[in-house]
């Protein structure tokens, strides 16, 4: 990494000692840390351009943040290495300037797209402003500037497919690095009020022979609660985030070609559309938004999943960015909302509001293509069908600190008939700074379609909820129910829990994601962590048991099963390792298969941040579900993350599974998925991208090559082109082996106007 250098022309002297931290005690040679710090910050003096160079006049006089504790590996300690935060605002922004100070030949920045910084150095600016500890804003920024973002939610955690419009810069200095941000306030959701109050934290990851971790709150690990630990910053007057039109048009054209049956490769014509999304901030609480004809492609295929001994549909995580405003209201601890069962529309509209303690999201989509779910004991089935309308509904009142209660209610209605509709209420509550309480309870109702056609004629005739209903879409309707609660106790250094859950027979979350039904399951779970001095080799060592039941509506018993797993992180590459040893007996097809076990370790490292790997093994016997025996089931993998150069990343991984009939040794099944990416970036804006993907279970080979221009998050010129070949088994006009069965290419221009 080459060094820049940082004008800093504004000397210490001239910042205001309105700073929370332990500055007076580092005065005096003494440090301590400092719990729920505030800061009042004021509008800048002048002019900041977001340059990574800290000399403009609008520093003169900023807040000035300091006083980090490290909070991991140690406990409230002070830091190896000072970190300063610099604040100050305007009508428009809120700016942030981090000083890292370091070894300048030991900092780990890597030029990348944007949210792949996370592996090295970065900073992140955490930002609660409802105060309410449910959701938060994290911005982040590495030693080049590159920009990362994700959005926090107490039901689910961190998302880091959501993006915001940001300004960020950073260069390596001779003290280390240094940093700026610029962040919009229209790019922010905050209360209508003239003067805000803000939970903030600053935090700074510094990646070394442990994952060093320095924040401006010192943290009580008894509370889990993460936000509950931040600070508090006032000072913001007269700021609104304004009423402002977003247009998204983009152009899409793409020419495709696939493989006949007569072995002739042909190419379609090449095809063109126009899609348009639209958002108005109506105010700085309420959004409203529209697309039209979107498209909805992904640039790069989903990484395929080991799937051969499975008998559910697999889950994919949603990368469409049209759902990543208010997401984190859909997420509940039941999969009651899973946008991507809307498949491919072709007009969407969403509301979201946020406004003091209630939150309201409603989206709405017709569907040119939809698919089914259809949730069994011991299967799934995925169906595709036509047309559709869905309505997706969720309210969430926060009733303070990481506590709500909320109502989530769905319906889709297909062309021709058929409905799936569903409404529940959920809730957690805080009992202590340690002990909560999830709730969540649905209702659905099922109006099936009536086409048998879209199955085989054995599915059809299968029947469940005790013969009361065929499997097959005939037409049929019912309602079912879904329960979850758990309580949970999440101290320092112990944690334990008791989770019940159950789906009726009948259940269906047509616009949700629960693959199976028909059970109740009650989930124990006790563990605890041993921290090290910093003067040991091990970083600390942690134990969980966990121990499950789990049976059906009629009483039948299906499944128990008891692990003990273990981990231990050592002070040395980041290297960590992980175990666990399961027994389990299982009722499957009405066959028992008793004395189960598995017994699994892996291993992750880091030496250096060029290199980056891993690998696991799993051995023991399993059910083969599909051939109904008791395999000798053995599986392995391993992946590594190389970086030639700052620019370069090479991502790989490959993975293998296989059985053996337990009696006979007879092979019943194996697959490999092997997957590489190769990612190249030449500057902020231009990167290049090959991956390449193989399954033996279906014997492909993905080649996927990605030209990309970025100038933020929405804005962005895609040229690429997917590659699908197979090996043929049979010989077509003379060929046999690899050929190319299906290829397209597409670019794609998106252009964010703001007006």
């Amino acid at each position: 990494m080459k060094h820049g250098t940082v004008l800093v022309t504004i000397v210490s002297v001239l910042l205001s000692a309105s700073a929370g931290g332990a500055r007076a005690d580092e005065a005096r040679g003494e440090w301590k840390p400092v719990y729920h710090p505030r800061l009042e910050i004021r509008r800048a003096a002048g002019a900041i351009a977001v340059d990574g160079v800290l000399g403009d006049a609008g520093w003169r006089g900023a807040a000035r943040a300091d006083g980090f504790a490290e909070h991991n590996p140690g406990d409230q300690t002070r830091p190896a290495v000072d970190t300063e935060v610099w604040i100050a605002y305007d009508d428009e922004n809120l700016y942030v300037a981090w000083l890292c100070h370091d070894d300048p030949e030991a900092v780990r920045g890597y030029f990348c797209e944007r949210d792949d910084i996370f592996s090295g150095d970065y900073v992140i600016l955490c930002i609660d402003t409802y105060g309410e500890a449910t959701h938060a804003y994290e911005i982040a920024t590495n030693p080049y500037g590159i920009p990362g973002d994700l959005l926090f939610s107490s039901a689910s955690g961190e998302d880091i497919t959501y993006d915001m419009i940001f300004e960020s810069a950073a260069r390596v200095t001779a003290d280390g690095w240094g940093a700026e941000m610029a962040i919009p306030f229209e790019s922010l959701r905050f209360p209508r009020r003239q003067e805000q109050t803000w939970r903030v934290d600053f935090w700074r990851n510094r990646p070394r022979e442990c994952r060093y971790q320095y924040s401006w709150a010192a943290y009580d690990r008894d509370m889990d609660c993460w936000p509950c630990n931040w600070g508090t910053m006032t000072g913001i007057r007269g700021v609104e985030q304004g009423g402002g039109i977003d247009l998204l048009p983009a152009v899409i054209a793409y020419q495709s070609g696939s493989l006949g049956e007569d072995g002739e490769f042909r190419n379609d014509d090449v095809d063109g559309d126009l899609s348009l999304g639209i958002s108005y901030d109506v105010s700085s609480e309420l959004i409203a938004e529209a697309t039209i004809n979107p498209d909805f492609s992904q640039v790069e295929s989903d990484a395929d999943q080991i799937d051969v001994n499975s008998t559910f549909a697999l889950f994919y995580p949603e990368k469409r960015p049209f759902f990543q405003e208010g997401g984190d209201l859909f997420d509940t601890y039941l999969s009651a909302v899973y946008t991507r069962s809307i498949n491919d529309p072709s007009v969407a509209g969403k509301l979201t509001w946020r406004g003091g303690s209630s939150s309201l999201a409603l989206l709405s989509a017709y569907d040119e293509h939809s698919v089914i779910i259809l949730p069994f004991e011991e299967e799934s089935r995925f169906l595709e069908n036509g047309k559709s309308v869905s309505n997706i509904l969720r309210y969430r009142r926060d009733l303070g600190e990481q506590a709500h209660v909320g109502l989530v209610a769905t319906d889709r209605r297909f062309d021709g008939g058929g409905s799936g509709s569903l409404v529940g209420l959920d809730a957690q509550l805080r009992l202590s700074p340690s002990d909560k309480i999830e709730m969540q309870a649905l209702v659905s109702h099922t109006g099936e379609v009536d086409n048998l056609a879209l199955a085989d004629s054995a599915f059809n005739t299968t029947f469940f909820d005790g013969g009361e209903h065929t499997a097959g879409l005939d037409g049929e309707t019912f309602t079912g129910h879904a329960l979850n609660v758990e309580i949970e106790r999440n101290a320092g250094d112990y944690w334990a829990g008791i989770d019940y859950t159950e789906l009726s027979p009948t259940f269906r979350a047509d616009n949700g994601f629960e693959p199976s039904n028909n059970y109740r399951k009650i989930d124990t779970n006790l563990g605890g962590i041993l921290r090290f001095a910093e003067t040991s080799i091990i970083e600390n060592v942690n134990g969980n048991v966990n121990a499950v039941r789990k049976w059906n509506f009629d009483g039948v018993k299906k499944d128990e099963w008891i692990m003990a797993s273990g981990e231990i992180y050592f002070r040395a590459a980041q290297t960590g390792m992980h175990s666990y040893y399961m027994r389990s007996n299982e009722l499957f097809r009405g066959i028992p298969f008793d004395d189960i076990w598995q017994a699994h370790t892996c291993f992750s490292t880091k030496p250096s941040g060029r290199l980056h790997f891993g690998a696991n093994i799993n051995y023991g016997h399993r059910i083969a579900r599909r051939e109904l025996v008791m395999g000798k089931e053995t599986s392995y993998g391993g992946w590594a993350d190389i970086r030639p150069i700052d620019r370069m990343l090479v991502s790989l991984s490959y993975s293998r599974l296989f059985s053996d009939d337990l009696d006979s040794g007879e092979r019943l099944f194996s697959q490999s998925v092997f997957r590489s990416t190769v990612s190249l970036q030449f500057s902020r804006e231009f990167s290049v991208r090959l991956v390449t993907q193989y399954n033996d279970r279906g014997e492909t080979w993905d080649v996927d090559p990605l030209l990309t221009y970025r100038i933020n998050s929405l804005t962005v010129f895609y040229v690429g082109s997917t590659h699908t070949y197979r090996d043929l088994a049979l010989d077509l006009d003379g060929r046999e082996g690899w050929t190319l069965a299906d290829r397209q290419f597409f670019l794609k221009l998106q252009y964010l106007f703001r007006i």
